[in-house]
């Protein structure tokens, strides 16, 4: 995995990639769990899990998890807007966690924990209010939806071991997944 800041910038401003790839960030809690709901549909080149949203470049794990660094856990996913609409990546994003917790997601707290969309450019911000928009609308919760659309910034992506965890350690991931109360959550709000 590269240790490297992404190559998000161009795409931060709004500038398309020449080979029309775009990138989508996303932070829905521990970035384990974001990354085998996105990796697995045609059109997904990618899916980095990494830091975003903070004040330190370059930061470690330890950093983040120390909730000094204003970065939250998130997964930048690099994907054909011909193959997978990025709305439909917002569908799968929101399905994923709990948008109506400002502390945290399920057994991780803190703020490095917290959701957010960041946004590369305008049409996915309309895009991303539209979609929380629909969302609240629903009724499918019973209090506000409190995740943010940001703008996208340095994505650093995590250390080699957190990178494609659920394949590489997937009994692990597995049961820290079953302990923290995601399956349950996702299984009552999202299971139609």
């Amino acid at each position: 995995m590269p240790t490297y800041v992404s190559d998000a910038s161009a795409c931060q401003q709004g500038t398309p990639r020449q080979d029309g790839l775009q990138l989508a960030t996303f932070a829905g809690g521990c970035f384990w769990c974001m990354v085998k709901p996105f990796d697995q549909w045609d059109g997904v080149h990618a899916v980095v899990s990494g830091y975003t949203g903070g004040h330190i470049p370059h930061p470690t794990y330890e950093q983040v998890k120390s909730q000094t660094t204003g970065h939250l856990e998130a997964v930048q996913i690099t994907f054909d807007p011909a193959i997978i609409p990025y709305s439909q990546l917002l569908e799968l994003y929101w399905a994923q966690i709990d948008p109506t917790d400002d502390g945290g997601q399920f057994q991780d707290r803190g703020e490095s924990y917290t959701t957010a969309i960041f946004v590369h450019n305008e049409e996915q911000r309309r895009l991303a209010e539209a979609s929380r928009t629909e969302l609240a609308a629903s009724g499918r919760f019973d209090r506000p939806i409190v995740t943010p659309i940001r703008d996208a910034g340095p994505f650093y992506p995590a250390e080699d071991y957190h990178q494609d965890y659920y394949r590489k350690e997937p009994e692990h991931y597995a049961a820290d997944r079953a302990q923290s109360g995601r399956d349950d959550f996702l299984e009552k709000h999202w299971e139609k």
